[in-house]
This record gives C-alpha cells, sequence and structure tokens, in this order.
C-alpha cells in the first residue's frame, strides 16, 4: 500500500514544482459542435461489411496550430460504426501508423478471437481481418486500441470511437433516433497542449501513478463546442473516453435531465436526475430538455471528484490544477423546434441473470503497490501483474458467476470485463442508481470499497485465447492492473 513515508516524499516533490498555468477551460465557448461522421459500411442482408484504417494526421484543434493525432478513417477519433442485432459484422482494419495497434470492440459480446484486444495486434502496414454476428440489444458501445502497454497513450492521441448497435424494441419507442439532429454522440475527453499544439502527454510521476488528466476538455475533438439544438428534446450519447478522469455532470443551471441508457443499453426505467458520475470508459444515454430556448452548459463539478481519493486529493490538485468546474459543452435551445418525441417512463424489460444460476464466486482485488515512487508496475489484480502468458482464470461458457471486485487502494479503479454485460449486485458504500442500474461493463469502484457483480457468460469456447479485465484508468492498465480469462 501507499505509506504515509511514500505520501510525504511525493508532497514534496510537488511542492517544488512550478505551478500550472491558467486553464484553458475558464475561455468562453463558442466552438461549434462536431457530430462524427456515420460510417454504415456495405450492407448485404444481414452481412455488414466495414473497412477502416488506422491512420495518423494533423487536427485543427487550437486556433491557429495543428496538432498531430491519431484517428481510425480519420485524421482525429474514429468515424461511428452503426449495426443491428442480427447482423454478421465483417471489419477489417489496415494498421497504417508506424507502431502495432489493436481496435477492441468495447462492450461486444463476440469471440474472443476477434475482441481486438492485445492477443489481436495489427503490425505496421499489416492487415487484420474479422467477423461475428451481433447477438446483443441496442446499446451505445464504442471501439479503441488495446495495444499491451502501448493502449494509454494511443488513445490519448485518438484511436477511439462510438460503435451504435440497434434492435427493434428500442426503434419501436418514440425517442430521438435521427443521428446528428436530435440524437447525438458527445465523447468527452480531457487533454493538455504543449505550446507548438502537440499533444502533452505524461508530464511526470503523477502522470503515471494517477493516470492521465489534462486541463482542456474536447468533445468529439472539439473545445467546449456549443450544440445548436434543431430539436427541443435531445439524446446524447455520452461517452467518458478520457484516459482517467471521472466526470460530474451537471447543468450550471441545475436543470434536470433523464438517464435513458448505460454501457449495455436502455434502461428498465427512465431515471429522472440532475447529476451524473461518468467514469472512464462508462457510458450513458440521457435526454435533454431545451424546450425553454435557453443555453445550459453541461459541466464537470471537479470539487466532487477529490471525494474519490483517499489521501491523494491534495496531491492531484497540486500537480494539475484541476480545482475549478470544467465546461464541457452548451447546448443552444433558441432556435429548437418543438420535438414530437417522448420521454417514457418504461422502456425496455431485462433478462437479469439470477443469484440461483450462480456457479461459482471470484474475488478481483486492486492494489496500488509499494513500488509506485520506482516507476515499475506496482498496480496489480489479486497480487499479480499483467502476464501475456499466463491464464489467470477459466469460465465455463453459458454459466452465471458473481465476481467481488474489492478496492484496496486509496483512489477509485473503473473496472471493466470484456465479453459481457453484468448487473451491479451490491455496493459496499453509496447506493445503485441512474445508469447503475443497467446493464454495465464498467464499474466505479471507490477506494476501500466492495463491488459485487453478476454476469452470464457468453456460448463462445476458445480455450486458448483470452478476453481482459482490468482498470479502465488506461496508465493503470498498461502498468499492470489487468488479468486474462479463457472461456472453456
Amino acid at each position: 500500500m501507499f505509506s504515509r513515508r511514500k505520501f510525504i516524499q511525493a508532497s514534496a516533490i510537488l511542492a517544488a514544482m512550478p505551478a500550472k498555468i491558467v486553464l484553458a477551460s475558464k475561455q468562453l465557448l463558442g466552438n461549434k459542435f462536431q457530430v462524427p461522421a456515420l460510417y454504415v459500411g456495405t450492407r448485404k442482408g444481414n452481412n455488414v461489411y466495414f473497412d477502416l484504417q488506422i491512420q495518423s494526421g494533423l487536427s485543427q484543434i487550437l486556433a491557429n496550430k495543428k496538432t498531430p493525432t491519431l484517428g481510425v478513417n480519420q485524421n482525429f477519433l474514429g468515424v461511428t460504426l452503426r449495426a443491428s442485432k442480427g447482423d454478421k459484422v465483417h471489419i477489417r482494419v489496415k494498421n497504417s501508423i508506424n507502431k502495432t495497434s489493436t481496435l477492441h470492440w468495447h462492450g461486444m459480446k463476440l469471440p474472443a478471437k476477434s475482441d481486438g484486444g492485445p492477443h489481436q495486434a495489427i503490425q505496421p502496414n499489416k492487415t487484420w481481418e474479422t467477423q461475428f454476428e451481433v447477438i446483443q440489444d441496442a446499446a451505445t458501445l464504442w471501439y479503441h486500441s488495446h495495444q499491451l502497454h502501448e493502449t494509454a497513450p494511443q488513445v490519448y492521441q485518438g484511436l477511439a470511437g462510438m460503435f451504435i448497435l440497434d434492435d427493434d424494441k428500442a426503434s419501436a419507442l418514440n425517442l430521438p433516433s435521427e443521428y446528428g439532429v436530435d440524437d447525438m454522440p458527445v465523447i468527452i475527453q480531457d487533454k493538455d497542449f504543449k505550446q507548438n499544439g502537440a499533444l502533452r502527454y505524461l508530464g511526470g510521476m503523477m502522470d503515471s501513478m494517477m493516470g492521465k488528466k489534462g486541463g482542456t476538455v474536447l468533445v468529439n475533438g472539439v473545445i467546449r463546442p456549443v450544440l445548436k439544438a434543431k430539436k427541443s428534446l435531445l439524446r446524447l450519447r455520452l461517452l467518458n473516453g478520457s484516459n482517467a478522469r471521472t466526470y460530474f455532470l451537471a447543468f450550471n443551471d441545475n436543470r434536470v435531465f433523464y438517464v435513458i441508457g448505460s454501457d449495455g443499453g436502455l434502461l428498465e426505467q427512465t431515471q429522472k436526475t440532475n447529476q451524473l458520475r461518468l467514469a472512464p470508459a462508462e457510458r450513458a444515454e440521457i435526454l435533454v430538455d431545451v424546450s425553454d430556448g435557453k443555453m445550459p452548459i453541461l459541466q464537470h463539478k471537479s470539487g466532487q471528484e477529490k471525494s474519490g481519493m483517499r489521501g491523494m486529493g491534495m496531491m492531484r490538485s497540486m500537480m494539475s490544477g484541476t480545482d475549478n468546474d470544467l465546461n464541457i459543452m452548451q447546448i443552444d435551445g433558441s432556435n429548437a423546434k418543438k420535438s414530437n418525441r417522448d420521454i417514457l417512463k418504461k422502456l425496455v424489460t431485462h433478462d437479469n441473470p439470477s443469484m440461483k444460476q450462480v456457479s461459482r464466486q471470484r474475488l478481483m482485488r486492486l492494489e496500488m503497490g509499494m513500488g509506485m515512487m520506482g516507476g515499475g508496475n506496482m498496480f496489480s489484480i489479486n497480487g499479480k501483474t499483467m502476464n501475456a502468458k499466463r491464464i489467470d482464470e477459466v469460465v465455463k461458457a453459458g454459466s452465471v458467476e458473481v465476481w467481488r471486485i474489492e478496492n484496496a487502494s486509496m483512489m477509485a479503479h473503473p473496472f471493466h470485463i470484456h465479453n459481457v454485460q453484468f448487473k451491479i449486485v451490491s455496493k459496499s458504500e453509496g447506493v445503485i442508481s441512474t445508469h447503475e442500474l443497467g446493464f454495465k461493463d464498467v464499474v466505479l469502484v471507490n477506494p476501500h470499497e466492495q463491488v459485487d457483480v453478476i454476469m452470464k457468460f457468453p456460448e463462445f469456447r476458445d480455450k486458448n485465447t483470452p478476453y481482459m479485465y482490468h482498470c479502465h484508468i488506461l496508465e493503470h492498465e498498461d502498468r499492470g492492473m489487468m488479468g486474462q480469462f479463457v472461456v472453456v
């Protein structure tokens, strides 16, 4: 664990560092909201073909400066992919950058060889082809690099995009569903920049230890954009695509909004709220009513962020200077036309796994060890750091299990499991609410908290090819807080 002596050493180092410049987030909003290009592939019956390219480029993020970035079928970030339940998806990925990379279909239930994790690496100038059937309900998923020990820098530079799934049940509901009109992807990320416009990644020990958090927030690659609403009821598909920051989202006028979806799809019942916590890799679908014609600003409330760190919040503040609320995006409702869509109370019915079906319970203990000041791989699960040649767990296809995720460290960790959508059964701290009521593939586990999740493993068997489970603070994943399981 992180000792008092180590804490004092780190504090002394930080005290000697120069103060950070004023954050760009204090500037006024005004940039145009950018809707990522929608790519539905080439369809032949139920077969859908996607041709993707991992590429590098220059992007206009800052005024009068070009930023070197990575993207998929574009210079920065990825195009939005879209398919439907029952489709057989065929994906061809060409790696056109000079580094080995992957594309992982985050949240998708699929065969291990199609997962796009560390074992499906694509060498430079090589192509990876895979296919799988979409067997799950409508949901907001995403895709991103999952290269072993290089996930964090590659995602930070732009290798991430949204993957939307549709189905007949969701399409039959009168929800906002016109992409780019009243149904909007919102990929939230935080970055730092150098004077020449290049992205500034790791700035020192604290970024490696606590995960990279930037002072400038981007939405779909744009700094603090304004979305000029065309309809009075908007569906925002929120994705926390940041490396490490958990966002505490609320509008500056404290208006209510309606949570209708989580990682794995629509909720059973709409949840009314005025705030939402979104950890790295989590998704939430919300409805926002701007029929009042006002211009609310979606913000990150930084004061609540420090509550997720015990003994480390002061250090983070000294390093990053992120004491102020961060403006994320603004909605201009002044010219919005009245929507004919509904805010429904009941949405869909879930097929929940039963505790009576549970055949196995497992413990996943998340730890940050004594080596954190030495720069080693001090992040571990059940006392072990990631080893690509070691299988940590073996599960049975079609079985139902409960995993207890126990956080033995002083900071919160978002825990992700590949190939499943789980339900949160219990939390030792706090209550299960809003998007946590739905199917999930990421859950935020607070310091010294225990969270139990229940899941049914799909009928994909492969004793030789593993799936991953890991912390989705990407710097933690890269430095060892990840394990492997196979399904037999």
